[in-house]
């Protein structure tokens, strides 16, 4: 039985369609700016044509962004946080970060922050934003790390603010959201005084509308206009009315501010208003969210009043800036206090779907109530037998991958030709990035790998996230994985998207991959098997697969190329462009990820054919095509294959033009890969489907030559499975102690991208006389490949990691015992591959889990960073970085990226 948690039972009225528990949740990227939906330059320049500096003042085209907000589903209006120390040029409204040519290893979010708690139906949610007490340094952050060459470290915020962290000299910010029903949300901001002193901060909470009627397709503009000293009622034509309340609330140690006078149409609980002080009483401030074309282009404003007036009122008390009328499409109510050392100082807002007279009398109560809510929804989720440790990295890793949805609005043809109003592209865009995926149209809620660093979906981070998502809102999951497959989506040649920066970019086919997986953990979840989904998903695959078979298939021999793969810089030159003398790799990952999807296919088939005789035909092609695969890369490298009998290793070949080949022997993942193209077949399934069973056999005897690298398939192993894989047991035999060696590809932590062994022993190539490179490196890249924000030269990555712990366990459903490794090599303790999976799990989670106290009680993530290791404000937030130091575990890339390093929440609690 599927549980029945009070989280659960809105689930399941949200899918009946009875209530939209979804309508409201944390939706509002968290930057906007620097964005391609953003960039209407001559030449492409991103970041340069849509800098941070004009995120203020500048209306937003596609989407907005906010510090801790949401927005409803297709966000017209926006509530978030904007945060002011009395020392800061502007106010703290939105997360500030390095572009990718300031940084010297890409764009960098330089900010700390954390996503605390959050439910599938954002009923309660939970962060925390660390505001430093002195003026935060975006000058000297941009200039240090310009400075800094690509084999430095990047510099860190507290790097530069330091003692002000050290000394506590910062407030803990966390913003809360409960709804008391699915339209009527309510938020609680605390602000705590971590340091010695007291300190003033101001805070705003914000309310606005995206700006839609400046493109010239709708001027009709929706309005906010105040009610009440701090009360506003709103009016959308798409929301109609509704009604948005702010109060401060006294709590031990905080420092008086004048109250508001009641609203009329409302009055605050007893007790729950500050008595007053000699601090300004707090205020509503309206404006509207329009450019300041003054400040951005040097032009004469239109209206009087912009986007960045509170910038200018509060910041520089330009008062003049804000509309006296009290009206506007952008809103905040401002609140000022002086915290006291130890002290916290709470503003709390409601944002209702009707008047409310009493708006806060409740607040206790149904946070109280959200947070019993979550907290047991997680207890039916996150096992009981894990320790505290183990469900508090769980339950954040849920947090954040829940936090980082977003409202992802794109239309390629609209953005390629341009508005009726505003900036008019180029004529040179119709042919650059993305100018062949016109029938893309996105307005959804994805899931984002990183709403600060990747705030646009990436279809191959997607297919990971939406396994952790299965657990907890299966349907979410599958509506996620279908998105990519519609035909708004998927191009009409078959090809998935790959991400905004380029679509036309090749991701690795892992979505059969991710809806076979999801299928099967959304029926353990549900107790029912959604098979029409199956289908339905099964269909559009074929498309993607047709695609990658007529385009990555250079000669039809079975060995395929790809290019990027998501792998980045992990070559020698970056595959997606031109090679030495106009030549062309054939790639093992390739090759091996097309073995995986037809694997995929090959079970998904098998599984519709329980209820649906045709597809027991569709199957047969399927294991046809994998093991015409299986033995093309197996050939010999120096004939027409990919492995290479000496080295007991697959590796890339390189085809120049005069007919000559060179293997790439650069000791990678790309020679790992093929190991996860590996499927059982379980004999009772055999006996269901004879007609199946007896094409296969009849394959295996007229085809000998063929399923001889494959050999598994006609000897049946543990409890009389068949084993279909690219990789047999001689081959394993080869590569297991490598991949277990920790001089090699074995860390504490997971596998390494790359060789250990090749910093000694560096990979070289000779392009016409110019020596290139390729040495093991396991933290930030020295290479500016792919802009230089990731590594794939020796860090660990954990969806490659995850894809390993699945595959050896079935291996292990085959061989069982009768296969044994050493993990580590050289230790004497030698394991079935289920318990080197159960070793691979457990390094990946430990990059999380706090060490004993013996061994100091660290955590790998934080790195060598006392403060984050220590000190209780931090020790206990996790951060779920895009991928970790190859040595000693710390995060690195993107901070947030929850999405796929939420796969450990499946490590930490689930065995299938």
């Amino acid at each position: 039985m599927p549980p029945d948690s009070a989280e659960h039972r809105r689930l399941t009225i949200h899918e009946t369609r009875a209530v939209d528990w979804k309508h409201w949740g944390p939706y509002l990227a968290e930057r906007a700016w620097g964005t391609v939906r953003e960039d209407y330059s001559p030449q492409g320049d991103a970041w340069g044509s849509f800098p941070h500096d004009h995120a203020r003042s500048r209306a937003y085209r596609w989407n907005e962004d906010g510090l801790g907000g949401i927005s409803n589903r297709f966000q017209n209006v926006c509530l978030g946080v904007a945060l002011w120390n009395g020392k800061d040029p502007i106010l703290k409204e939105r997360l500030y970060g390095l572009t990718g040519p300031e940084g010297n290893h890409g764009e960098d979010v330089k900010e700390y922050y954390f996503y605390l708690d959050n439910t599938p139906t954002h009923s309660y949610m939970k962060m925390l934003y660390k505001y430093p007490q002195v003026e935060y340094p975006y000058a000297k952050l941009a200039e240090t790390n310009r400075k800094q060459g690509r084999d430095k470290p990047e510099v860190e915020l507290i790097d530069l603010l330091g003692d002000a962290f050290k000394t506590g000299r910062y407030f803990d910010v966390f913003i809360e959201y409960a709804k008391a029903d699915a339209e009527d949300v309510l938020c609680r901001i605390t602000v705590e005084n971590r340091g010695p002193e007291a300190a003033p901060i101001h805070v705003l909470p914000q309310l606005w509308f995206r700006n839609t009627w400046s493109w010239g397709h709708d001027s009709t503009r929706p309005n906010l206009r105040a009610v009440g000293n701090l009360a506003i009622e709103s009016e959308h034509r798409h929301l109609g009315k509704r009604w948005w309340y702010a109060s401060e609330r006294t709590t031990p140690g905080a420092a008086p501010a004048t109250p508001a006078t009641p609203f009329p149409t409302a009055k605050s609980a007893a007790g729950r208003m500050s008595t007053p002080g000699s601090l300004p009483a707090p205020r509503l401030m309206f404006t509207d969210n329009d450019t300041n074309r003054h400040r951005v282009y040097g032009l004469k404003n239109t209206l009087p009043y912009v986007k960045d007036a509170f910038h200018e009122a509060v910041c520089r008390g330009k008062l003049e800036s804000l509309n006296p009328a009290r009206k506007g499409t952008k809103a905040a109510a401002h609140f000022q206090t002086i915290v006291p050392a130890g002290g916290s100082y709470v503003i709390e807002v409601r944002y209702a779907p009707q008047p409310i007279e009493y708006p806060f009398d409740d607040f206790d109560e149904v946070f109280a109530a959200r947070k019993r809510d979550a907290d047991e929804f997680y207890a039916a989720v996150i096992p009981a037998d894990l320790d505290d440790d183990r469900r508090l990295v769980e339950r954040q890793a849920y947090a954040g991958l829940l936090w980082s949805k977003q409202f992802y609005h794109y239309s390629v043809e609209l953005w390629l030709d341009g508005d009726p109003i505003g900036e008019r592209p180029e004529e040179m865009r119709a042919h650059m990035r993305n100018a062949q995926w016109r029938q893309m149209y996105c307005l959804d809620i994805i899931s984002m790998p990183d709403k600060w660093e990747y705030p646009w979906f990436a279809a191959w981070d997607l297919a990971f996230h939406c396994l952790p998502f299965a657990h907890i809102d299966p349907q979410f999951s599958k509506r996620q994985l279908m998105l990519m497959l519609r035909e708004w989506y998927m191009h009409p040649n078959g090809q998935l998207p790959a991400y905004e920066w380029n679509f036309s970019d090749v991701n690795p086919p892992v979505h059969a991959w991710a809806c076979w997986r999801v299928y099967k953990i959304a029926r353990n979840v549900t107790g029912e098997a959604d098979t029409r989904w199956l289908e339905e998903v099964f269909q559009k695959l074929l498309l993607n697969f047709t695609w990658w078979v007529n385009r990555k298939d250079r000669d039809g021999a079975n060995v395929f190329e790809g290019g990027f793969l998501g792998l980045d810089n992990i070559g020698v030159f970056d595959r997606s462009s031109a090679r030495p003398g106009n030549g062309y790799i054939e790639q093992a990952d390739g090759t091996a990820w097309m073995g995986m999807f037809c694997l995929n296919m090959l079970a998904i088939a098998l599984e519709l054919a329980r209820t649906r005789p045709a597809y027991e035909s569709i199957a047969t092609k399927f294991l046809e095509h994998f093991i015409y695969i299986a033995n093309a890369i197996n050939a010999p490298i120096e004939e027409h294959g990919l492995w290479d009998a000496e080295d007991g290793f697959f590796y890339d070949k390189l085809h120049m033009p005069t007919g000559g080949t060179q293997p790439l022997k650069v000791r990678s993942l790309v020679g790992l890969i093929p190991l996860f193209a590996v499927e059982t077949l379980e004999p009772d399934l055999l006996e269901m489907l004879p007609n199946f069973r007896r094409r296969m056999e009849w394959f295996i005897k007229y085809r000998p030559k063929l399923t001889a690298s494959v050999a598994s398939l006609t000897e049946p192993g543990e409890n009389g499975r068949l084993l279909l894989t690219i990789v047999d047991r001689y081959k394993l035999e080869r590569i297991l102690p490598r991949m277990f060696d920790a001089t090699q590809f074995l860390s504490d932590y997971g596998l390494r991208s790359m060789s250990h062994h090749m910093a000694a022993e560096p990979f070289k190539f000779d392009d016409n006389g110019r020596e290139l490179l390729v040495a093991y490196e396991p933290g930030e890249s020295t290479s500016d490949m792919f802009g230089g924000n990731s590594n794939w030269r020796g860090p660990i990555w954990f969806p490659v990691n995850y894809l390993m712990v699945e595959a050896l366990e079935k291996y292990h459903h085959y061989f069982g015992d009768s296969l044994k490794v050493e993990a580590p090599r050289y230790s004497g303790n030698w394991v079935a591959l289920d318990g080197a999976a159960n070793e691979l799990s457990h390094r990946l989670c430990n990059i999380f889990l706090r060490t004993p106290e013996a061994d100091g009680g660290k955590r790998p993530v934080f790195g060598d960073c006392p403060l984050m290791q220590t000190d209780p404000h931090w020790r206990d937030y996790i951060p779920f970085y895009e991928y970790f130091h190859g040595d000693n575990g710390r995060g690195l890339g993107a901070s947030h990226q929850t999405g796929w390093t939420a796969l450990v929440a499946r490590l930490l609690s689930f065995k299938e």
